[in-house]
């Protein structure tokens, strides 16, 4: 922990700061450990997310997204391609390329890891917070939500 942090005094945004990087941190392992990634790799991950988000990409694509050396790529997604999570077919306008998407197999996965997530922190606010409470982190969730909006938009939204 650097000096700054250590230093911070208690209800500055310094220290809140930290308090809240170690409590998300905390709540993003405990979700994670709720959807069981299995034998997946962070760099996997990566990948599969980024085709879910951006759509069918070659692997050179991806490992331009990624900022990765395309023979790295090959072996990450030749793995996820094993695993039954991705599929590639002919790029419609360039037959030599092939674009790689997710399979069923993996969109299925993913919602059902999201549901099982969902229904875990549902579960843990139902059981650990009173109404009010609730109520309470439903304020500060719109807190979050304006810390992690895009600067343009954070700049239309001050009070």
């Amino acid at each position: 922990m650097s000096k700054r942090l250590r230093a911070a005094k208690p209800g500055t945004a310094a220290d809140l700061a930290a308090q809240l990087r170690t409590i998300l941190s905390r709540l993003k392992r405990r979700l994670r450990e709720q959807g069981g990634r299995g034998e997946l790799t962070p760099s996997q991950v990566s990948v599969l997310l980024r085709l879910e988000k951006d759509g069918a990409a070659t692997v050179s694509g991806l490992a331009r997204a990624e900022g990765m050396r395309p023979q790295s790529m090959s072996s990450i997604v030749a793995s996820l391609e094993d695993a039954g999570l991705v599929s590639g077919i002919p790029d419609p306008g360039d037959g030599r390329k092939i674009l790689m998407s997710l399979s069923r197999k993996c969109e299925k996965r993913l919602q059902d890891v999201r549901a099982a997530r969902q229904d875990w922190l549902t579960a843990i606010i139902v059981e650990k917070l009173s109404a009010t409470e609730q109520r309470r982190l439903s304020a500060t969730v719109e807190l979050l939500r304006r810390l992690t909006e895009e600067p343009n938009a954070s700049h239309n939204n001050r009070h």
